[in-house]
């Protein structure tokens, strides 16, 4: 499925979703994010299924100045009342210094998003917009540093997406197990893991679902047929043909 299709997808779920059970207290911890209301979700399997699916995500903290990491995590759904989040990073990285237990962080999870044409609506008095979802989590980065911990995640992240390529693919998957114990541990030293309860879970969904049904009719007849982003297959082909 490409990103035109997520979008299609999400947008029609937006169009349909019920009234949300409330995933967050808003007293709690401070907002990092502007959402209006109609574009505000807050209904924990929704937004926990989103992460599951968006997995590749933006780390970013301000401690001990701003850094942003581009990063593969893991979502613990059962832990804490909105889900731990588990990841890692370099140890060369200087972001890991907010892994002390007491920075705060916000994990950004971005689905697809694109341009919509106000042609595609039935109302003629219209401008174009751009929709999108996301998903922010906040909370204080815990650093993980034992070995045998890190391993475990380490196999755990890596069973997730080669189960999703194994199943694209019909094949039978890497093993992260096969690999010799001295080689897995000298990679396991070069990195620091972290754990993140969530203590604050943010969805924005600016899907058009606060038009009108025509409108939003429009949307998703024409969004099958928009001209959505290259595929990382494209954009890795293009970018191995450039001059050295």
């Amino acid at each position: 499925m490409n990103r035109r299709e997520l979008l299609l997808s999400l947008t029609a779920g937006a169009l349909n979703a019920q009234a949300p059970a409330q995933a967050h207290d808003p007293q709690s911890y401070a907002a990092s994010v502007y959402i209006p209301k109609a574009q505000r979700y807050e209904d924990l399997q929704l937004l926990q299924d989103f992460m599951e699916e968006f997995a590749f995500v933006e780390l970013v903290t301000t401690h001990p100045e701003l850094r942003i990491t581009h990063i593969p995590v893991l979502v613990d759904r059962s832990a804490g009342k909105y889900g731990t989040i588990h990841g890692h990073i370099s140890r060369q990285n200087d972001q890991m210094k907010a892994f002390d237990g007491k920075q705060k962080a916000v994990i950004v999870f971005r689905g697809p998003q694109g341009y919509i044409s106000p042609t595609w609506y039935d109302t003629k008095l219209a401008v174009p917009t751009w929709n999108f979802a996301v998903v922010h989590a906040s909370g204080l980065l815990n650093p993980v540093t034992k070995l045998v911990e890190l391993r475990e995640f380490l196999a755990r992240l890596i069973a997730k997406f080669e189960k999703y390529q194994s199943e694209k693919n019909q094949g039978a998957g890497f093993d992260f197990a096969k690999l010799p114990n001295d080689y897995v541990e000298g990679l396991v030293q070069g990195i620091i893991g972290f754990q993140m309860p969530i203590e604050l879970l943010e969805g924005k969904f600016k899907l058009g679902q606060d038009r009108s049904a025509a409108d939003r009719a429009g949307i998703l007849e024409h969004l099958p047929k928009a001209r959505g982003e290259r595929s990382l297959a494209e954009f890795t082909a293009s970018f191995y043909r450039r001059p050295s």
